[in-house]
């Protein structure tokens, strides 16, 4: 791998990463981008999961081992971005800095791997997308407490590696959207 960069990461990129609590609407401005021709990339997290659901294991079978969970989905999530092509605009459901919330929120805090894998790739930009009411499914057993909780983590871990993340407010989807693409190419139009 190349030498840190000054700001201490790896590689600098056009990636855009979408986050948030559970039912913050994220996937679902993730496929409003794609349906208007924008490369992303889907959550490792839900994937892996759904993925050992059909498996025939349980929710509850899957969720016991936290911290092995964690490190599947870092370990996918890194070998995801290390395939996409640094200069290209894709946007991401999760970056990788999600891994420290979710590694806290499963009792093991900030292990140095996911701490490392952090700072592998700089974003072009953060967003944070504000909570909508929790929305139960097969996968998502969160309440409303705790979404709250992990909302506020990840923003404090986002900082923490040194991202200033973009909040984005409950807006209809296709607003959401626009919200998030107008600030890009204000960011970008600035740089010129």
């Amino acid at each position: 791998m190349d030498d840190i960069l000054q700001d201490g990461f790896q590689y600098h990129t056009n990636w855009c990463v979408i986050t948030g609590a559970p039912s913050s609407g994220k996937t679902s401005v993730i496929n409003a981008l794609k349906a208007r021709g924008y490369a992303a990339e889907d959550e490792v997290a839900r994937e892996l999961i759904e993925e050992a659901l059909k498996d025939g294991r349980t929710l509850t079978q899957i969720r016991n081992h936290p911290v092995r969970l964690q490190h599947n989905i870092l370990s996918v999530s890194v070998a995801r971005e290390e395939e996409l092509d640094p200069a290209a605009l894709v946007f991401l459901d999760r970056g990788l800095p999600d891994s420290l919330t979710y590694f806290r929120l499963a009792g093991h805090a900030r292990p140095a791997g996911a701490l490392a894998a952090a700072r592998l790739f700089r974003y072009k930009a953060v967003f944070i997308f504000d909570r909508l009411p929790i929305v139960k499914d097969d996968v998502r057993t969160e309440d409303a407490a705790l979404a709250d909780r992990i909302d506020k983590m990840l923003e404090e871990d986002y900082r923490t590696v040194g991202y200033d993340p973009i909040r984005v407010p409950v807006l209809p989807i296709e607003e959401r959207a626009d919200f998030v693409l107008a600030h890009i190419q204000g960011a970008a139009q600035a740089r010129r």
